[in-house]
């Protein structure tokens, strides 16, 4: 790729991201007006204040030098009260811009955090699949830190900034209009070369630094979510080198980063010092015609070092709203993802009675895929019937429950819900009369008594203990230290799996929802602990619509109608007799399983 066409494509990218994460910060200042333009107001009367301040300056120096000692006495005094005045005022100033600046500051940081987590929460199921959480949590609090400087870097420093610019070269063009414009032109040029190097230069190296600073979160996440994985195959040396060699390109990027961050730095204070060179030079030859007296080149040094300090503060000033984009931008990007499952304008709150489930014409297929999963399926789930779901993997068990949830929504046809399309409905409706307990039960780094009401958190104590006890794990819980208060760890690390099954299932108990989904909650636990779990599963069916997604068809024998699944096709359904007595593909799956099982 040529060098120009490169560069066109850094610096558009550049500005896009800019345009991205200026207008997403304008959006959030536009929620509180008046404490803005307050702040503004009055960084901008410090400002002021600091303008005027070289003038006065310049009047004392002439004072101190005038032959008539009582009126330069009385000049000086005049002065200098004016130059105390100033100063108390850009005093008063600056405090109360910076309380105004904390105010919004804080509520920004609160709302795109909150906005950020409530996108997340609602993007689709295969972004969450594919996305780590530990990045997800690096991109957001990041982003929400880097608002803090942002907004200093705006409102606090871009804004004085250019008045001072402007009011200074404004009032040293109207004594010397030569000056005036040295001052204007230096200060731009210098502004354009700021800006430059920094999006041409720095902000590409920056924007690498910060994609490898988000997978350090995310190999950091995987690694220690999965320790025991790790433990159990003595993999600490492996993991450390999979994290050294992530660590080593961050390295490289931030240095890079960081050396052309230094370099644009070195070319900004040369570019100032040839200025501040050239306006002291001009200002000592006015003095040498007799343009200018000793105060009036007491003005011109002491405005243009005013000018000096802002325009020096400028390039890092640049530099930090650089640094601020590149650190929004992931954030910022999270705001214009679109939602996995929007509800409709129109939605309604879905009402359950019986629990009759109905696919009709259903045809299916995931993002990307050209091949549908389901192509018109129809089939009916009687109010109050107990089905499963068998097949070999990957043959659209999984995808039936989450399509009954509205984790996808359907290409063509639709699900009804005693009669009502889901579609139609609000999804926290449709979820909160649907109870799951999944094959790998997730529970919050939280007490029992909250993991359990998570269903219900408006349940009293009573009502928990009760969802315990008919899920059998009351007794476990209070053999444990602290009961029910007793916190789980990660993912209930600190429980078995038949504990946090137990637990699930009282969740479940204290949903009390109509529809019940079980992906086969007892393929992976110990003889005791899967008897305790089917008998509280048996309570948990009863007067239910249930559906069991069963991997040990032993499971299912009881059940009113097994379907078997092949390739998304329903290809038998009946009760474990007949699909015994039938001798099809079920009966091949039972019995490879009862083999296995004896073999075993």
């Amino acid at each position: 790729m040529p060098a120009t066409a490169a560069a066109h494509i850094v610096t558009h990218a550049s500005g896009r991201s800019f345009q991205a994460v200026l207008g997403y910060t304008a959006v959030r200042w536009l929620r509180q007006p008046a404490a803005v333009a307050a702040t503004i107001a009055a960084i901008l009367m410090a400002t002021v204040a600091d303008l005027a301040m070289p003038i006065y300056a310049g009047r004392l120096i002439d004072a101190v030098a005038e032959p008539d000692r009582i009126t330069g006495r009385t000049a000086a005094i005049a002065a200098l009260v004016a130059m105390a005045a100033l100063g108390s005022l850009q005093i008063v100033g600056r405090h109360l811009s910076f309380l105004g600046i904390i105010r919004v500051t804080t509520r920004m940081m609160r709302d795109a955090a909150q906005d950020a987590f409530w996108r997340v929460q609602r993007f689709a199921t295969d972004w969450h699949a594919n996305s780590f959480a530990g990045s997800i949590v690096r991109r957001v609090t990041r982003g929400m830190w880097a608002i803090d400087l942002l907004n200093d870097t705006v409102v606090l420093a871009f804004v004085p900034s250019i008045l001072v610019l402007f009011g200074s070269a404004l009032l040293l063009g109207l004594r010397w209009p030569a000056m005036g414009g040295l001052v204007f032109g230096g200060a731009m040029v210098f502004l354009v070369l700021s800006i430059v190097a920094t999006l041409r230069y720095v902000a590409p190296a920056a924007r690498l630094s910060n994609r490898w600073d988000t997978r350090i979160g995310g190999a950091l996440a995987d690694a220690i979510g999965c320790n025991a994985v790790v433990k159990g195959f003595a993999a600490e040396p492996r993991e450390d080198a999979v994290l050294a060699g992530i660590l080593a390109k961050w390295q490289r990027r931030t240095r890079r980063t960081w050396i052309r961050g230094t370099n644009s730095s070195t070319a900004q204070n040369t570019a100032l010092l040839i200025l501040r060179t050239t306006v002291v030079g001009t200002a000592l030859m006015f003095w040498w015609q007799g343009r200018a007296t000793p105060g009036d080149v007491t003005y011109v040094l002491t405005a243009y070092f005013v000018v000096h300090g802002y325009l020096r503060d400028l390039g890092h000033h640049i530099a930090n709203l650089q640094r601020c984009v590149n650190d929004m931008e992931e954030m910022v990007a999270l705001d214009a993802e679109p939602i996995g499952i929007a509800d409709r304008p129109a939605a309604r709150d879905l009402s359950i009675t019986a629990g009759r489930i109905g696919f009709e014409d259903v045809t299916f297929r995931y993002g990307g895929h050209t091949t549908a999963l389901y192509d018109r399926l129809t089939l009916t789930i009687r109010a109050g019937e107990r089905v499963g779901l068998v097949g070999h993997s990957g043959s659209g068990k999984s995808t039936f429950v989450k399509l009954i949830q509205r984790l996808y929504d359907v290409t063509d046809g639709r699900i009804t819900i005693d009669g009502q399309d889901i579609a139609e409905a609000t999804q926290a409706s449709l979820r909160h009369q649907i109870a799951v307990v999944a094959q790998e039960p997730v529970l919050f780094h939280r007490t029992l008594a909250e993991n359990i009401a998570y269903a219900n958190p408006a349940a009293t104590r009573a009502e928990i203990e009760r969802a315990a006890h008919l899920a059998n794990a009351h007794d476990f819980i209070v053999r444990l230290p602290r009961g029910y208060a007793t916190l789980v760890g990660e993912r209930g690390v600190k429980l078995s799996g038949g504990e946090r099954q137990r637990v699930a299932l009282a969740r479940a108990f204290l949903a009390n929802a109509p529809i019940l989904i079980l992906d086969e909650a007892t393929s992976s636990l110990d003889s005791h602990s899967e008897g305790l779990i089917q008998d509280a599963m048996q309570r948990l069916m009863l007067g239910r619509t249930c559906i069991v997604v069963a991997h040990r068809l032993s499971t299912v024998r009881a059940l009113d109608r097994i379907l078997v699944f092949d390739r998304g096709d329903i290809a038998e359904e009946g009760t474990h007799v007949e699909l015994m007595q039938r001798g099809g593909a079920y009966r091949d799956l039972f019995t490879h399983q009862a083999a296995g099982l004896m073999d075993a």
